[in-house]
């Protein structure tokens, strides 16, 4: 058994054990990464695992599952979060009241902005145990942003597999699954989803398809080879669909105001600041880049109350 075999085995062996898992994307991720992310994530799904996929920034995909990209760590779990729509100042104040054997959370907002929609509040479970991180397409934990780094204590004591082709590559995993001649990380996720006897349907193969086409410049990039096609056969005799995706777009306004445990009122996040990117490998997708939103002024931040009183 060569070390790649060795590798998917180990990979295997941990996913097959584990009960939840996460699937993390650096920062401004390549349709690629999506691609692949979302992938194992429909693949572990039909394993009956309990899975998520995190990123620093909200992305906005056409792939399918992308709307599964959240941006915290969590897999399921008992804490329950309330997000929606939020910009710098519209806010005034945040309060909570119960009434009889009521909870209600009260968001007034500021003087001369719109009231909150119903229709964009979401309601989602946070703060589970993680068994397993798989992390897609980054050469560095620190690739990963803010998730990572305002979160490195549930890096501990992880089985952390590296699923990556970038020639700068840390091998910072418990498990690294790194080719550097590899044309796509689509193809580094079909390996695996092979590994662990998970049947490909129609979406897991489009969403493949879709990252080996852009990260091969629709299969013309100098490393485009014979391996390459042959896993482009394998998808689409599974039933991918050809079509175009738009490259995922990162989503800086309106920002995401979450509420992680009913007990505290959170202030608004604070921005975090910008870390640091890794060098790419070679591609011939162009990188989105965003401008980083100013730090509000701290007159613009509401005012928290808490059972009646200002915090």
């Amino acid at each position: 058994m060569d070390n790649t075999q060795n590798i998917l085995a180990r990979i295997q062996e941990i996913t097959t054990k584990c009960h939840s898992a996460v699937i993390l994307v650096p920062t401004n991720p390549s349709i690629d990464a999506i691609a692949a992310s979302t992938s194992l994530y429909l693949a572990l799904n039909k394993m009956g695992k309990t899975v998520s996929i995190a990123c620093s920034q909200k992305v906005q995909s056409d792939l399918v599952a992308s709307d599964k990209i959240q941006n915290v760590i969590g897999a399921g779990g008992d804490s329950l979060m309330i997000s929606f729509p939020y910009s710098d100042g519209a806010i005034d104040k945040v309060d909570y009241n119960i009434q009889g054997q009521s909870f209600n959370l009260v968001v007034t907002p500021r003087l001369g902005h719109q009231k909150l929609n119903p229709n964009q509040v979401n309601f989602s479970y946070t703060g589970g145990l993680v068994d397993v991180i798989f992390v897609i397409d980054a050469p560095t934990l620190n690739s990963l942003g803010t998730i990572y780094t305002d979160n490195q204590n549930q890096f501990n004591g992880k089985d952390i597999v590296n699923i990556d082709r970038h020639l700068t590559n840390a091998y910072f995993g418990t498990v690294n699954y790194v080719n550097k001649t590899i044309s796509s990380i689509s193809e580094l996720v079909l390996s695996i989803i092979q590994t662990l006897g998970i049947e490909i349907d129609r979406d897991i193969a489009t969403n493949l398809y879709a990252g080996a086409a852009a990260s091969t410049n629709n299969f013309t990039s100098y490393s485009t080879n014979a391996d390459t096609f042959e896993h482009v056969a394998t998808l689409l005799r599974s039933g991918a669909v050809k079509k175009a995706f738009k490259k995922p777009v990162p989503v800086t306004a309106p920002q995401t105001m979450s509420f992680p445990q009913p007990q505290v009122i959170n202030s608004m996040p604070s921005h975090s600041p910008e870390v640091p990117k890794s060098s790419p490998i070679e591609s011939v997708e162009k990188e989105v880049t965003t401008e980083k939103p100013q730090t509000s002024q701290e007159w613009l931040k509401p005012k928290i109350f808490k059972g009646g009183g200002l915090i």
